[in-house]
């Protein structure tokens, strides 16, 4: 009995320190029958032991800290071991899954016919060797021309040619490494005769066949090679060389006149190859490259083979993808290639964006010497996101600091996108899509949005912690969905529409429930709206050379943004006080959303007009992408009426509950019981429907065209899921709402410090390891969308000033300057046909 009512007393100071509520009444009850509360109350503990010490403070100085020993790991593993991509892609990779081939710390593009033709235009290309040479010959030419077939005489010479582009690729039948090779090799050498610009040569099987793999024919091989290698290296001045290593067998299915071709005498001769290519090197290098991840690849797909000695299609098609990104990755540039790619230098606009953080840094040393050290940073107490953020208000004014400080803080951010997507410091992969790398990290994050649930300060329907919440568990699974490339299993990114759709929805809603209620269309609410959805992107766009519809979120919520001031500001401006004079306003209301739906289905239905108008300069610079509107237009008219059934529902809701239709109150079901259990059914029956009908689909293109109009019902089911029952509304997620209020900054720092390649790879920080790169990487990608947020809250304070004349004298600076940027830009830009 002693022991239960020390364990109450425990309960009841616990208790009422956690919720400041009074402890249970019969406390030895809740002792004794009460397990479940002991169970709450374990779990407040622990979160609050967790949040006492795991602070976002500490969190970015060990991320800050993690950067730069990764920094420096990254240039010694260079340093000591060699940081040649293209010695990468050659040499060494693994298979994501059966046919995704994945070099070691770069990324191989797929080459289709148009590409390989434009890299390889006016250019000959030789393959000399063997059969299985003859195979990766066949491969590589069926990347220029897919309808070509095998066809050609066993043991000859077989050639190719495509005239519109003065291609020429040749099989040179040479089985072994001899005189006759080397006769071959030395004809192309004479003064005068037609080099190949790309000679790919290997052989080993017929010596071994010929001559019983007798030690006394390896020593020969050696020989011979030894004699062939200077030609290779005459040829190397002019194109490139490859040698290929020889690919393993399956001995088990080898013909009787064959069973001497050994692996242990495959790797003797590679072995053999090797010292000798190697000690043709000069200033530490050959210019003969060899080719060994093809052999890499076969050691896991040689049991495939249907004789033993020829690889499978599958694979000879990786050994001839390889040797095409080794060509044509330093000639096209393609941004998913990035093994032999030498980096770009930079350009005007990014090396004066660096003379301008690096004079931000002198100014606050400056101001250190001087002793002003008076500026105390103000951090907003809620770093609110996307476009419903609030302008922070700060106690003391910020000081003339303040915006170095952040500009700085800024600066050293910059440098680490630059490091990850645009210098050669870090390595980068392929994506590759199961299912298991989607849906176990979407069942982890939910299992924490769970464990971090609060009751919430409200429970009107969508409150603020209630769209934190969901903006932050949408942008999740949007993260998810892009790093595991779950864009390739259709149910997945037909659902994923739906989030981007919901991210719109929500749009609408809160700019017209806030015009709606507070009647605020001054410059300065307009300013700060644009500013914080903006500003990071703009930045971007200077530092990585990239183009404003790049981040295409940004310029569809912007442009909505405008939509719906324009909507709400034009004449007359009907607001809710307005429309309680009289209901006829809320006609008024409905002829604005009716003739903003007419706008919207007049561009809709006609793209000649819409590509015209977007096409102006300098509108252009906005939202062209690669010289084209086609990617601004797609996603303009993917979720064109997202926008219009937020307003709408915005709308109907103010509406109702000004009329008090709805019952709001903590643990109220918003309407009666018979009403709200038939509207909870339709919700649930409506969202199965949908995502039945999204797994369903073929394709994406005939998805896509019934997404803008049943998008909605998915989203309104939620919200009447989420929302009719009165308990639902009294509690959220903070782990949710948390990254709910930095959603924009995570949307748009993935491009660049998660995903790599500008969002067609993954950033390796911590290569060999994918589970701890991710975990790392995710872990200081956060904390810099973080820090983000706030350098944004607090240049927003100093950049848009509240009084009218000081905000208009800035606006036409900044104008100017923007004028300047695109002018510079626009020069910069090579003329058609130069």
């Amino acid at each position: 009995m002693e022991e239960k009512e020390a364990v109450c007393r425990g309960v009841e100071l616990a208790y009422g320190e956690l919720s400041g509520a009074p402890p249970p009444r019969d406390c030895t009850a809740a002792c004794c029958h009460g397990g479940a509360k002991m169970a709450v109350l374990a779990y407040s503990l622990g979160k609050r032991e967790i949040n006492q010490h795991f602070t976002i403070k500490n969190a970015k100085l060990i991320s800050l800290a993690a950067v730069l020993l990764l920094l420096v790991f990254h240039a010694a593993s260079r340093y000591y071991e060699g940081g040649d991509s293209c010695e990468w892609l050659l040499s060494r990779g693994r298979y994501l899954g059966e046919d995704v081939w994945q070099p070691y710390g770069c990324m191989m593009h797929k080459y289709k016919s148009i590409e390989a033709k434009t890299c390889l235009s006016e250019k000959r290309v030789a393959f000399v060797g063997d059969s299985r040479i003859r195979q990766l010959f066949y491969s590589f030419i069926k990347i220029i021309n897919p309808e070509r077939k095998e066809e050609g005489i066993k043991h000859e010479d077989i050639s190719f040619e495509d005239k519109s582009y003065s291609i020429k690729v040749d099989f040179l039948w040479y089985p072994e490494a001899n005189n006759s090779m080397k006769e071959r090799l030395m004809s192309w050498t004479h003064e005068g005769s037609a080099k190949p610009d790309v000679l790919v040569l290997g052989a080993a099987t017929w010596s071994i066949k010929l001559h019983g793999g007798s030690s006394e024919a390896l020593q020969q091989y050696k020989v011979n090679l030894t004699a062939i290698v200077g030609q290779l290296e005459k040829l190397a001045e002019h194109g490139e060389v490859y040698w290929v290593l020889q690919d393993p067998v399956n001995e088990e299915v080898l013909s009787e006149n064959r069973k001497m071709i050994t692996n242990q005498q495959l790797e003797l001769y590679n072995e053999a190859a090797v010292d000798v290519l190697n000690s043709s090197k000069r200033n530490g290098r050959s210019r003969v490259r060899l080719v060994a991840a093809s052999r890499q690849a076969a050691l896991e797909t040689i049991i495939k083979s249907d004789d033993g000695l020829h690889l499978p299609e599958s694979t000879r098609n990786v050994g001839a993808m390889i040797l095409m990104n080794s060509v044509c990755n330093k000639i096209l540039r393609p941004i998913d290639g990035s093994c032999c790619q030498t980096l770009r230098a930079p350009n005007l606009l990014q090396k004066l964006s660096a003379l301008f953080f690096l004079g931000s840094a002198v100014v606050i040393m400056v101001f250190h010497i001087l002793g002003n050290n008076r500026h105390r940073r103000h951090v907003p107490p809620d770093v609110e996101s996307l476009e419903e953020k609030k302008p922070a208000t700060a106690a003391v004014p910020p000081g003339p600091k303040a915006p170095f400080q952040a500009l700085c803080r800024m600066g050293v951010i910059m440098g680490y996108f630059y490091l990850c997507d645009r210098a050669d410091v870090f390595m980068k992969e392929q994506k590759f899509y199961t299912h298991s790398t989607f849906f176990i990290p979407l069942i982890y994050i939910f299992v924490l949005g769970v464990f971090y649930s609060d009751n919430s300060k409200e429970a009107k329907l969508l409150n603020r912690e209630q769209t934190d919440e969901w903006k932050g568990w949408m942008q999740l699974v949007i993260l998810i969905y892009h790093i595991s490339g779950a864009s390739a299993f259709i149910p997945v990114y037909m659902h994923v529409r739906v989030l981007v759709a919901a991210y719109l929805f929500q749009t609408g809603y809160g700019h017209f429930s806030f015009f709606w209620l507070k009647g605020d269309f001054g410059l300065y609410r307009v300013c700060q709206v644009l500013f914080r959805l903006n500003f990071l992107v703009l930045v971007l766009c200077v530092v990585m050379d990239r183009p404003y519809q790049f981040y295409y979120f940004v310029p569809l919520v912007t442009f909505w943004f405008v939509v719906i001031y324009t909507t709400m500001a034009m004449w007359p401006q009907i607001l809710q006080k307005t429309a309680n004079s009289s209901g006829v306003w809320h006609f008024g209301v409905l002829a604005k959303l009716l003739g903003l739906l007419m706008f919207i289905c007049f561009f809709a239905f006609s793209q000649g007009v819409f590509e015209r108008v977007f096409s102006v300069w300098p509108i252009s610079k906005l939202f062209e992408l690669n010289g084209s509107i086609h990617e601004w237009w797609f996603r303009w008219k993917l979720d064109r009426f997202a926008v219009i059934h937020g307003m709408l529902f915005a709308f109907i809701y103010l509406v109702l509950q000004k009329r008090q239709v709805l019952s709001e109150g903590k643990g109220e079901t918003l309407f009666s019981a018979k009403i709200s259990n038939f509207l909870l059914f339709l919700s649930v029956v409506s969202f199965i429907t949908y995502s039945i009908w999204a797994s369903s689909c073929k394709t994406k293109t005939e998805c896509n065209e019934m997404h803008p109009y049943i998008s909605v019902v998915q989203i309104l089911a939620f919200i009447l899921i989420r929302n009719i029952p009165g308990y639902a509304r009294s509690i959220y997620s903070s782990f949710f709402a948390w990254f709910g209020k930095i959603s924009l900054e995570l949307f748009i720092c993935q491009y660049h410090i998660w995903l790599a390649a500008d969002t067609k790879g993954i950033l390796v920080l911590i290569p060999g390891n994918p589970s701890l790169n991710i975990l790392v990487s995710t872990f200081i990608f956060v904390c810099v969308a973080h820090e983000i947020s706030l350098i944004t809250n607090d240049l927003a304070q100093v950049v848009i000033p509240k009084d009218s004349m000081a905000l208009l004298k800035r606006l036409g600076a900044m104008g100017i300057v923007s004028l300047v940027i695109l002018l510079v830009s626009r020069a910069g830009q090579p003329t058609p046909g130069a």
